[in-house]
């Protein structure tokens, strides 16, 4: 199974405010940078509870009808109408065992914790990071302390009109 992180970070590095808060954020994503491509690519999102009750107070659910899967130990709050959302628990392989059993093929992996906990695994190919012209100081960080270094390909550096400055990387080890 192919497992991949596509997120949005502040220059400094915060992927929202430390209550969760993303309003430093471009309404509705900012212009085109590839989100809606590599979003059609995936057959399932693996999400942290955080992630989860965020994405909740949207206005409109964002993910259509790809399964969303959330990872927790406590009962959820009830999805809106029409989105497909599961609850999970265990370690980031066994969440990718169960799924490749289920028969998904390429995963998201959204959410400080939870992209921390996969790359510490060792599970992600494909790291995808838009840095947006902001500087907030504090909040909440995309990578937390790790044991090793995690080594990377550059693959592209692509600038928008706005500001936006999207990197790709593959993840080697």
């Amino acid at each position: 199974m192919k497992v991949s992180v596509f997120v949005g970070t502040s220059v400094d590095g915060y992927i929202a405010r430390s209550d969760g808060a993303l309003d430093f954020l471009p309404p509705d994503g900012g212009e085109p940078h590839g989100y809606n491509e590599f979003i059609a690519s995936v057959d399932a999102l693996v999400i942290g509870r955080n992630t989860y009750e965020t994405v909740l107070a949207l206005a409109a659910w964002p993910y259509s009808e790809t399964p969303v899967f959330v990872l927790s130990t406590k009962a959820l709050r009830p999805p809106p109408a029409g989105a497909v959302v599961e609850r999970m628990t265990g370690s980031p392989e066994e969440i990718v065992a169960t799924l490749t059993r289920r028969g998904f093929r390429h995963a998201y992996v959204d959410g400080g914790v939870t992209i921390q906990s996969f790359l510490r695994a060792k599970l992600v190919q494909r790291l995808t990071i838009t840095r947006v012209p902001v500087i907030i100081g504090t909040g909440i960080p995309l990578f937390g302390p790790i044991a090793r270094d995690v080594m990377l390909k550059h693959l592209e550096t692509r600038q928008y009109p706005s500001g936006l400055v999207k990197s790709e990387y593959e993840v080697l080890a």
